[in-house]
């Protein structure tokens, strides 16, 4: 099992492409350093070969974001030869120009998270790299000048995602913290995938959309019994149903161009000065114990 690129995505988000007519044609859980991966899925369409993962389970949301392993999904999409991940992460909105059912090409990242594995280095003298660009500025120069225009759906070309651990939404008062912040999207997955990702020397670009605006941002009463308790009313869930029945068309454009740019970028060069320094070799799975 070998491709360019992957996309780590929603519950379920290889049927998605299966039903455009993106062919199947490998799928394996691999065993890593950190236990087993998430099943990765070879699809192909077209010419182009790629990785699909759903973080949170193939068909039902079986997996809460912090129980989520980071680190052997990332691993595991390293040793089958990616080195471009495209990510689509639904989080809740900060900023009320950046509404449900709209896109947003994030473009920093708060991480605002507390315990588990943020590493694949735990123990060891090496991992102290530069984060800024967090995200890889090929993908999301990819990403403006393949969704340029805004049709069907508003794209916003900046924003910075706030990253918590759940699996609990937030208090309002955290919610007014993070807009104090500069905080424009909230979410739970980018944070440590980002960051592992640029451990390995991957490029790393985030899509998202926003499903619901975040505590406080507007004035929504409890609602027993349905999604977020009525953090989003029934307008914005269907314009967001409407965003992910498009998932796979918005995709699908992004792939080619994402496999195949010149790694110019910073992303492939992150852990350079200890190779120069003699710490480590070519190959990352001699990098950790």
């Amino acid at each position: 099992m070998k491709a360019q690129v992957a996309v780590m995505a929603r519950v379920g988000a290889h049927g998605s492409f299966q039903e455009r007519g993106a062919r199947e044609e490998a799928a394996a859980v691999l065993n890593t350093p950190f236990g087993p991966s998430a099943p990765l899925h070879l699809l192909s369409w077209g010419e182009v070969a790629f990785i699909v993962l759903s973080r949170h389970g193939e068909e039902r949301y079986a997996t809460a974001a912090p129980f989520v392993n980071d680190r052997a999904n990332i691993w595991a999409l390293k040793e089958a030869g990616v080195e471009r991940i495209l990510s689509w992460s639904a989080p809740g909105s900060l900023n009320p120009s950046l509404a449900p059912g709209s896109l947003v090409i994030v473009d920093d990242l708060l991480d605002e998270t507390r315990s588990g594995p943020r590493t694949f280095f735990e123990g060891l003298g090496i991992g102290v790299i530069r984060q800024d660009p967090v995200f890889c500025p090929e993908i999301r120069k990819i990403m403006m000048e393949t969704l340029a225009g805004g049709d069907p759906f508003p794209v916003h070309t900046r924003g910075i995602y706030v990253s918590v651990e759940g699996p609990r939404l937030e208090t309002r008062v955290e919610i007014r913290k993070y807009r104090m912040c500069g905080g424009d999207l909230i979410g739970m997955n980018l944070a440590p995938e980002a960051f592992l990702a640029k451990e390995l020397e991957m490029c790393y670009g985030a899509l998202c959309y926003p499903v619901n605006f975040a505590e406080g941002i507007k004035d929504r009463p409890y609602v027993r019994g349905v999604l977020f308790e009525g953090l989003a009313d029934r307008e914005e869930l269907e314009q967001v149903r409407n965003v992910e029945a498009a998932f796979p068309d918005l995709i699908r454009p992004l792939l080619g161009p994402v496999a195949t740019f010149r790694r110019d970028c910073p992303c492939p060069a992150a852990m350079e000065r200890y190779k120069v320094r003699g710490d480590i070799g070519a190959d990352f799975r001699t990098w950790i114990r």
